[in-house]
């Protein structure tokens, strides 16, 4: 164990790991806060460079641009309602409307803090937990996957402020937007319409751009005898001793929803922060002031997908199944290598799992320095004209889409949740199907799947048992004497 704790600490006083920490987590930052780009892309690009370097430091590259972008979406996530990284979606949710307060820079210190906090929780419980947790996630196969999945896509009930209705609509309708392309099992061709280009479905960056962003800045300019006040950060500021009180349940709580997300393999940060986001709102004694800038929604996305970057890489090291997109890139980088993942890593090769271990928890703390006193900086990487990084005519129709869905009282949240969520549905449903030879109601026959099937059934209707809930109580205490 002492050798462990020895080859973790390494990763702070070696000199020249210290330095590509610093380098790469700039870089992660500039990377995650591009909205188009993300962390599986940089990764994917630093991977060539990295096949000349010694083991750890190859993997240090790798895991430390995961999780600074991972974090670094939330900087146009605040500032300009557009996630960096599709993790960052449901930071939009209360980032955005409290910047528009003019509070941006006490927005992005919550997101900073909680993300940090999220991070190096989960890489702690990585280097105690890293082989019991690796055997849960192995009792995860596509039953138990399209089940979790599901129970997702049920939080779109109670997720944004648009109505559970409305946004069960706008969540059907990402969904079907994640069917366009071929199949993957079969290799159908579905609502293409003679067009290949679409033949691997939507490119996820430009529908984003075009829902989010594009949308927003045709409904401001649909407001001409308004005055629309730019929003302006003076600084990033740290959460305040009230803030702390209103956000730290929900960062402990968005912590361990993040980590067991990410220990599921496929699931990755963005289920985690929808998911963090929803029992955060859930659990709130004000839930009526998500939607508009409430900092526990921040926290509870923030803490959640930063968590599960730790959390993903369980499954990866300990059995060689990626826990998520950007995880599968640092999969090759360890066979690239000759690191075989498994067990013996563990026993055989402690001082490269330990060192990868303590690069993850430098570059938590110093990406927690760098948004700190970097984020204003950054944040200029919004200006860079997004028409050379774009399918723009993907993303001006769903700039398009966007403004109808505002303008008729949905919200575009739920679209864009369906469309991330829709392809792991259909690709775990299949999965099951061959499992059970098409009977499909043997998936209920699975105690963890039909224990998340049953949340979602509770997710879907609990706005309707939330208010007879209400209702109950209101009549059962008229006057307030037991507040």
């Amino acid at each position: 164990m002492e050798q462990a704790l020895y080859a973790a600490l390494s990763a702070f006083t070696d000199p020249y790991l210290l330095s590509l920490i610093f380098v790469t987590t700039i870089g992660g930052v500039i990377i995650g806060a591009l909205p188009g780009l993300g962390a599986t892309t940089g990764a994917a690009l630093l991977l060539p460079f990295t096949l000349t370097m010694e083991p750890v430091a190859a993997i240090t590259v790798l895991t430390t641009i995961y999780v600074s972008a991972t974090f670094a979406g939330a900087i146009t996530a605040i500032l300009i309602n557009t996630p960096g990284t599709p993790a960052a979606a449901a930071t939009c949710f209360d980032g955005f409307p409290l910047a528009q307060k003019g509070e941006a820079g006490r927005a992005l210190g919550i997101a900073v803090v909680s993300s940090t906090v999220g991070g190096i929780f989960s890489v702690l419980v990585l280097m105690i937990a890293a082989p019991v947790m690796a055997r849960v996630a192995y009792e995860f196969r596509p039953p138990e996957n399209f089940a979790l999945t599901v129970f997702g896509l049920s939080m779109l009930a109670t997720i944004s402020s648009g109505g559970a209705v409305r946004n069960l609509i706008g969540g059907v309708f990402g969904v079907w937007l994640a069917t366009i392309g071929s199949d993957q099992i079969t290799s159908v061709e579905r609502f293409m319409f003679d067009n290949y280009d679409l033949y691997e479905g939507l490119n996820f960056i430009p529908v984003m751009i075009g829902m989010f962003a594009l949308s927003e800045l045709l409904v401001q300019s649909s407001k001409v005898n308004m005055i629309v006040e730019q929003i302006s950060m003076k600084a990033v500021r740290l959460p305040t001793k009230d803030d702390y009180r209103k956000i730290w349940k929900t960062i402990v709580r968005s912590c361990g929803i993040g980590t067991f997300i990410g220990v599921l393999p496929a699931e990755g940060a963005t289920v985690a922060s929808m998911i963090g986001y929803s029992e955060a709102k859930r659990w709130s004694k004000t839930p009526e002031e998500f939607g508009k800038g409430a900092v526990e929604g921040i926290a509870g996305a923030e803490a959640a997908n930063n968590a599960a970057t730790g959390g993903a890489m369980v499954p990866t090291l300990v059995l060689g199944i990626p826990g998520s997109a950007t995880t599968a890139v640092i999969l090759v980088g360890l066979l690239v290598h000759g690191l075989r993942p498994g067990p013996h890593l563990f026993t055989q090769q402690v001082d490269i799992v330990y060192g990868i271990f303590g690069a993850m928890l430098a570059a938590n703390v110093m990406f927690f320095f760098l948004g700190l006193f970097g984020a204003k900086l950054f944040a200029r990487v919004t200006l860079i004209p997004t028409s050379i990084m774009l399918e723009v005519w993907i993303a001006l129709i769903f700039g398009v889409v966007g403004f109808l869905f505002r303008r008729f009282g949905f919200s575009v949240a739920p679209v864009a949740i369906g469309l991330i969520l829709g392809k792991m549905v259909e690709t775990n449903l299949q999965n099951s199907l061959k499992i059970f030879d098409g009977k499909w109601w043997l998936i209920f026959t699975q105690p963890l799947a039909a224990f998340f099937l049953a949340l979602a059934v509770i997710g879907l209707f609990w706005p309707v048992i939330g208010g007879r809930l209400a209702a109950w109580r209101s009549k059962s205490d008229p006057v307030g004497l037991n507040e």
